[in-house]
């Protein structure tokens, strides 16, 4: 296939667009936090009457504070298994009546397992997790492990490093256990159950508003930056990595569309801005 990607500046949004689909690590944030340009535009496209979904392969625990503060519809988290959504409190936003805890207390949680499934493969997931820290040199569990509900995370680029072989390692114990696996910039996730973050969002959109997402994909932005990111790629007409995608191109077999100039939320908002400047909405 073509292994060159399109500037973002040959990208011809849709007239009709819903929303966006974004990952978080390093598309969104920058250095592990939102930058302002990256959370403004976020605002910029709920005012424009978009929805906005982050979906990411962190655990719904860490998620929680950006699904009660940030202006989206939803975040779904653990790679698709679970989902957040805040308070439908429209006065919370406009006068800020509600306090952030308060917000968090009214998230709903929604999930893709009932409780006896997940339960049964939080006792498996952790009994793999344990061989890989036993079998794997240097293989170490995310510092965010424990607000991972569906799945397990091995850090390999946020405040560890593992050199490629011990991330295929790694990935190879979890298939051989069953598990599902991805990469991501930071963490390699692995779960039990066919989702993904492809059928996650199908799933939050069903959810949500009822409709099939495949049958309107075209319609929708999603907007990703590393290996994990690239089922959406594959299913998304209109699909941007930001410029730090640079570092997996050689590993995906499905890439974005297009990409952008600036990397992680600075790339983020150069994605916003273009679409609004081309008069996306509803």
């Amino acid at each position: 296939m073509e292994r060159s990607l399109q500037p973002l500046s040959a990208w011809h949004p849709p007239p009709d667009l819903l929303g966006v689909f974004t990952d978080i690590d390093d598309t969104l944030t920058t250095d592990g936090a939102i930058t302002p340009d990256a959370l403004a535009a976020l605002g910029e496209l709920k005012a424009a009457g978009l929805h906005v979904i982050p979906i990411t392969g962190r655990p719904v625990g860490w998620s929680e504070r950006f699904a009660a503060a940030w202006p989206v519809d939803a975040v779904v988290a653990e790679n698709g298994a679970v989902a957040l959504r805040p308070p439908s409190t429209e006065f919370s936003d406009q006068i800020g009546l509600l306090r952030l805890s308060d917000k968090r207390k009214q998230l709903s949680k929604i999930y893709q397992q009932d409780a006896a499934v997940r339960a049964a493969n939080f006792t498996a997931m952790h009994a793999v997790l344990e061989r890989i820290e036993r079998e794997v040199p240097q293989a170490r569990r995310a510092q965010d492990s424990a607000g991972r509900e569906t799945d397990i995370a091995i850090d390999h680029s946020e405040f560890a490093h593992l050199p490629q072989p011990a991330i295929d390692a790694c990935v190879a114990i979890m298939r051989a256990a069953g598990m599902s696996a991805s990469v991501s910039s930071i963490h390699i996730n692995g779960w039990f159950g066919a989702h993904n973050k492809w059928e996650g969002a199908r799933w939050i959109v069903r959810e949500l508003f009822g409709s099939d997402l495949a049958q309107e994909s075209a319609r929708w932005v999603y907007v990703g930056d590393s290996t994990n990111d690239q089922i959406m790629f594959e299913h998304f007409e209109h699909s941007v990595g930001v410029a730090n995608i640079a570092r997996f191109v050689p590993q995906l077999i499905h890439l974005p569309r297009y990409v952008t100039v600036g990397e992680r939320g600075a790339g983020f908002a150069e994605v916003v801005r273009q679409l609004l400047k081309a008069g996306t909405a509803q």
